[in-house]
């Protein structure tokens, strides 16, 4: 099974193939989308969504694998994240793939086996897991491996 996990974001948003087979799952490629603040934020979400789609259609995944959005404090972030995951979920739908959403804390036992786990002990577990070289450049992009892996640990056969 071929999925796509997803970090939302406005300014990044990381993406992560991941591939199971069996017991085997190998990372086929993880980026980051980046947008402009110069951009207004319907060009961003565009670039976005024609970005999704595009990777959509590269890799063919059989599910979009989507952490849940958590904010405590700041109401406007978090609206402008929404914006982006809402986007993320109409290109899922656009190409008729399932949606799997996983919460932070979801994420981080999956991986790390601890729900408090820093940014750099997912990076560290993903490098670990998917046999890289190296701990991806962008937390975004290690968020959206843990996030695919975290599918590929949990979905049911």
């Amino acid at each position: 099974m071929r999925i796509i996990g997803i970090d939302p974001g406005i300014a990044r948003t990381g993406w992560g193939i991941v591939d199971k087979e069996k017991n085997i799952i190998k990372a086929v490629a993880y980026g980051c989308f980046e947008t402009s603040q110069k951009d207004s934020l319907e060009e961003r979400l565009l670039a976005l969504y024609e970005g999704m789609l595009s990777l959509m259609d590269k890799f063919s995944p059989e599910v979009v694998s989507v952490e849940e959005l958590f904010f405590n404090t700041n109401a406007k972030t978090a609206l402008i994240v929404g914006h982006a995951r809402g986007v993320i979920m109409l290109a899922a739908a656009k190409k008729k793939l399932p949606i799997a959403v996983y919460t932070p804390l979801q994420v981080k036992i999956a991986v790390t086996g601890y729900g408090r786990a820093e940014k750099k002990q997912v990076g560290q577990m993903i490098k670990t897991l998917l046999k890289l070289s190296e701990v991806p450049k962008l937390d975004d992009t290690s968020d959206a491996l843990a996030i695919g892996l975290t599918h590929a640990f949990t979905m049911k056969m």
